[in-house]
């Protein structure tokens, strides 16, 4: 017997009281809107987290196989209720399109690095980079997908940034350990063009350049 055959045969054999937990936990989930920690959930249903994960992932399993229009995504240590995206199209007609997010290759690029390096420094963001990265660091923290996440103990303290959660909702990833990994041999090429560029100037970049970059980060 396989696992999904055994998942169902599970579902069907559940008690009232873990039925009741499932209910308590999709009301929780529903009413809250955002993703609500594992702990918080097993408050709510007055049960061990063990218990709570279980019914959630239940219920999880329930949304999946009967096709509904709402799902429940597990991000770290925390779930949410949302909507599929395959049925964005249908919700527009009857919602105001809501304001496009447009992430340029710079902010991008800014955000990959900050996902794969995170807590990171504009400093370091900028070595990798080769360019002032202000504007790009910037954005992203406007968008809600990176936010300041302390302070490194060096001198200034500079500010060390990472990923938000609205992150990984955004890119379908339920944690940052299951991030994409980097082709080494791109990434060997990556590294050498940056190192190649930078012993070549001698510094990051020039003013005169820098002010280049900023401007054209601005149009962007």
């Amino acid at each position: 017997m396989d696992k999904e055959t055994l998942l169902e045969e599970g579902l069907k054999k559940i008690t009232k009281e873990e039925k009741a937990w499932e209910a308590v936990i999709e009301a929780v989930l529903f009413t809250m809107g955002n993703s609500v920690e594992l702990s918080r959930l097993a408050a709510a249903i007055g049960q061990d987290e063990n218990a709570a994960r279980e019914a959630v992932l239940r219920l999880k399993k329930r949304y999946d196989t009967g096709k509904r229009g709402m799902q429940i995504i597990e991000l770290e240590n925390s779930y949410q209720m949302c909507t599929r995206s395959e049925y964005y199209e249908h919700l527009i007609r009857v919602a105001a399109t809501p304001k496009k997010q447009v992430l340029s290759d710079v902010v991008l690029e800014t955000l990959s690095i900050i996902a794969y390096k995170q807590p990171v420094t504009k400093l370091e963001i900028e070595k990798i980079r080769g360019v002032k990265s202000d504007h790009a660091v910037n954005k992203l923290v406007e968008y809600n997908l990176v936010y300041e996440v302390g302070r490194l103990d060096a001198p200034g303290r500079p500010a060390l940034f990472a990923t938000t959660e609205e992150f990984l909702r955004r890119f379908g990833i339920g944690s940052t350990q299951n991030l994409p990994v980097a082709d080494p041999v791109v990434a060997a090429e990556i590294r050498m063009e940056v190192e190649e560029e930078l012993s070549g100037s001698g510094d990051l970049m020039t003013d005169d350049d820098k002010k280049k970059e900023d401007l054209q980060e601005e149009i962007r």
